[in-house]
């Protein structure tokens, strides 16, 4: 496939797969807000032996070449399980990266739809990077700074690469961030306080944090509350047994036992919430690299992280609206900033899901960040 000197490879060696995971440096080269991603990281989630969503999707990877230079990438994405749960057609882009020519751009996009087309999709959606389980969404407001951890960032040019290919609007996130005039607003956290004592007791709802030494049995209970609690979501599909393992072995080394909550009634999980240390303030030092020197400054600089993100919040649908969620903010907000934490981003939450924008909103957080996922009939 090629468009005059532009020329879309698939990707087959070694050398290829190289060539696409570290081709992210040339396009942030010099930008300040980038956090270079783990190369382990990005290794694994595109390792189709490793990862257990490839037991039921696709991913096929392709290179940009303009007069023999990398100059872009994109893969393309089947995910099967998507298909059946919401029964349709829809593939999915992800892992987009491209120089500011709307040329690489088209090529690019043009070659996941025709994979795609291949697989019998009618629909391109993205980016997922691969799935709604994992980083997601294209960053359209909210430039200026860094990303949090687990949270997309790109060029400003980005949107309007893909808006010019005819990719339109399907669903925006939010990211809410809560600053430390919040944290510590004695008037704001006593309301909040007082909102949470009624509706736990209203509720016989009993929190507790996270128990390490049975771990295996508490990500059973997460993956009971998570399946029930986000099955209406927009874009979701549950995870298998093996996708839930996975995650959770990526994410167990920077847990805070202390920020895990379950809401349980009658010792049964009836809400989740985990919110994390943004690692990304260290891992932006380390430029993706863990050996051999990462590992000890993740040692070190761990200590010196002043922001979270509240990454999940789920509640199974007998128990929504009855204003659960603020039981949760209020602890984790509570107990971030008796360990040292001023800041949290409660992220992302879904345009339309009005619950959670009322909450974050009611508690003072500011919208500082939006992201788009998009899409497009396949011609």
């Amino acid at each position: 496939m090629a468009n005059s000197e532009i020329v879309i490879n698939r990707v087959k060696t070694e050398t290829d797969r190289a060539n696409f995971i570290k081709f992210p440096w040339k396009i942030y080269k010099g930008d300040k807000n980038w956090v270079p991603p783990l190369l382990f990281d990005v290794k694994k989630n595109l390792d189709t032996k490793r990862n257990p969503f490839y037991t039921h999707s696709e991913i096929e990877l392709f290179l940009a070449y303009r007069n023999s230079d990398l100059c872009g990438r994109i893969a393309a994405i089947t995910n099967e399980n998507h298909n059946k749960f919401h029964t349709d057609k829809v593939g999915f882009f992800g892992f987009f990266e491209s120089v500011n020519d709307q040329n690489v751009a088209n090529e690019l996009f043009k070659a996941a739809e025709e994979f795609l087309k291949s697989k019998g999709k009618d629909t391109i959606r993205g980016p997922l990077n691969p799935s709604t389980n994992d980083e997601v969404a294209l960053l359209i407001e909210g430039f200026d700074r860094p990303p949090v951890l687990l949270m997309t960032y790109n060029p400003d040019y980005y949107p309007s690469l893909i808006e010019n290919y005819g990719l339109k609007k399907a669903k925006d996130m939010y990211a809410f961030i809560v600053h430390d005039s919040v944290m510590s607003d004695e008037k704001v956290m006593g309301k909040l306080s007082r909102i949470s004592d009624i509706v736990q007791k209203k509720e016989k709802i009993k929190i507790r944090t996270l128990d390490m030494s049975d771990f295996k049995n508490e990500l059973q209970r997460v993956k009971e509350v998570y399946n029930k609690a986000w099955s209406y979501n927009w874009g979701f599909v549950p995870m298998t047994e093996k996708e839930f393992d996975f995650l959770s072995e990526s994410l167990k080394p920077i847990i805070d036992k202390d920020l895990v909550y379950f809401a349980e009634v009658e010792d049964k999980p009836i809400g989740f919430s985990l919110a994390l240390p943004d690692m990304n303030v260290v891992f932006k030092k380390i430029n993706g690299r863990i050996f051999p020197f990462g590992f000890i400054k993740i040692l070190l600089g761990r200590k010196k992280i002043t922001r979270i993100r509240l990454i999940t919040l789920g509640i199974i649908p007998e128990y929504q609206k009855k204003g659960i969620e603020a039981i949760f903010i209020k602890n984790t907000i509570e107990i971030g900033t008796s360990k040292g934490y001023n800041q949290a981003e409660i992220s992302w939450i879904l345009e339309d899901n009005i619950p959670m924008v009322r909450t974050a909103v009611n508690l003072g957080a500011d919208r500082y960040k939006t992201y788009r996922i998009y899409e497009k009939k396949i011609s």
